[in-house]
């Protein structure tokens, strides 16, 4: 046996306390949103929130995510990524805290939502209108969508947001509701193309009265969010 780690004392040092908070964006009636949760208990009782809640001590952060997130919304079987820790001592009035905020994109769908545990009810709300929300989430959110933006150049993050196969038409739509600007459309397809994130399928549109339009796929259809 290590004397040493037999005789380790945890509780000389101060043991802040670990949460998980999710991001999850998707595009509904072609604009981008996000999934928040009102709060049923104190502090910020009925203040709309990120999904998320305290890590238990044996469960993995990712599981910790991927829970709070079903137990709250409904929402699972989704794809997370962890995106970034956030630790001001002052960020929640109940103790010291820490939260590791998650990060996912999912498409359109018939979404069943329900809530349970500390969340009363769970919506969708355009990112450009999103209420006051509890905590320092309002940071987090903002923290999120500029890294979704600045990530879509190069790598596949839009992936959830477009079919296994789609025209260079489809994903510049997807890429104007995200960035909230209309983009060139030869300048688009030029970045896009020269980026080595796309393949041609070999199929084309048909029954149109336009030329038809190369149908493309990501190279990787594994969700890359991280560098």
């Amino acid at each position: 046996m290590n004397t040493k780690l037999e005789q380790y004392d945890p509780s000389i040092y101060d043991r802040p306390s670990v949460t998980v908070d999710v991001l999850l964006f998707t595009i509904i009636d072609r604009e981008l949103k996000i999934l928040l949760v009102r709060r049923k208990e104190e502090p910020f009782m009925g203040s709309w929130a990120l999904p998320g809640g305290f890590v238990r001590i044996n469960e993995s952060l990712d599981e910790a995510a991927k829970r709070e997130l079903q137990e709250e919304t409904g929402v699972k079987d989704i794809y997370l990524e962890q995106l970034y820790t956030f630790g001001n001592p002052k960020r929640d009035p109940r103790t010291r805290v820490i939260t590791v905020s998650y990060l996912a994109l999912s498409a359109e769908k018939q979404w069943l939502l329900e809530s349970h545990g500390d969340a009363s009810e769970a919506a969708f709300f355009s990112v450009k209108e999103t209420p006051r929300t509890a905590f320092d989430h309002e940071s987090i959110i903002k923290y999120g969508l500029d890294r979704l933006r600045n990530k879509l150049g190069y790598t596949n993050i839009s992936l959830s947001l477009v079919p296994e196969s789609f025209t260079l038409t489809d994903l510049q739509k997807v890429y104007e509701i995200i960035l909230d600007e209309t983009i060139d459309k030869r300048n688009f397809r030029k970045k896009i193309l020269a980026s080595g994130l796309l393949l041609p399928t070999g199929s084309k549109t048909d029954g149109t009265a336009h030329r038809p339009a190369m149908f493309y796929r990501f190279k990787n259809r594994e969700v890359i969010i991280t560098d």
